[in-house]
C-alpha cells in the first residue's frame, strides 16, 4: 500500500501517469493535546468528528478500528512520555484509498509491542493495534523524529469510492 501520496513513476518509454484530482475528503489534519489522561477521549472524538466531517467513506469497522489506534497511542504517549512530552500531536491523513492515523511525542525511545502476558493488565496496547492494522488490511511502523522524538503510525485501507 503506497502511503505517501505520490503518483508512481512512469515505466521506460511510458508517458507520465497525471495526478488524479484529490477527492472532496482527501488532506492531512494535525492537532495538539496535552499528555493528560483526559486527552484521550478528546483525540477519538476529533477523530471521529474529522472523518464524519469530511465525508470519509469508511464503513463502521474501519472507523472503530481507526479509534481504537488513535486511543492506544495517545495512551501510550500520555502514560509513558508525558514528562519529555507535555504535548502530544496527532496527525490523520486521509487519501483517496487509505487513512493513516499518527501520533508523535517528544519521547526518544521507540516502543516495543509486548507480546500478551495473561499476569499483566496492561502492556498489549502496541500489540492490539499491530494486530488490529494487519486484521484491516494495513500497515503500521515507528520513526523517530528530527527533533529526536517519534511518531507512531498506522496506514489503514479505505474501501474505492463509486465515481
Amino acid at each position: 500500500m503506497d502511503v505517501s501520496g505520490s503518483v508512481p513513476p512512469a515505466k521506460e518509454g511510458e508517458p507520465a501517469a497525471a495526478p488524479a484530482d484529490p477527492l472532496a475528503y482527501e488532506g492531512v489534519w494535525r492537532f495538539t493535546v496535552p499528555a493528560v489522561e483526559e486527552s484521550v477521549p478528546q483525540a477519538r472524538r476529533a477523530v471521529r468528528d474529522l472523518l464524519g466531517r469530511q465525508g470519509v467513506p469508511a464503513d463502521r469497522d474501519l472507523v472503530y478500528a481507526l479509534l481504537l489506534i488513535v486511543s492506544e497511542l495517545v495512551t501510550n504517549s500520555v502514560r509513558h512520555a508525558a514528562l519529555l512530552s507535555p504535548q502530544v500531536a496527532v496527525e490523520v491523513a486521509i487519501g483517496r484509498e487509505w487513512v493513516r492515523v499518527a501520533v508523535e511525542d517528544n519521547h526518544p525511545y521507540r516502543p516495543k509491542a509486548l507480546e500478551a502476558d495473561f499476569g499483566q493488565t496492561g502492556g498489549r496496547g502496541l500489540l492490539l493495534v499491530r494486530e488490529v492494522t494487519r486484521e484491516s488490511g494495513g500497515v503500521c511502523d515507528v520513526e523517530h523524529t528530527s527533533t529526536g522524538g517519534k511518531v507512531i503510525w498506522a496506514a489503514l485501507p479505505l474501501a474505492a469510492p463509486a465515481l
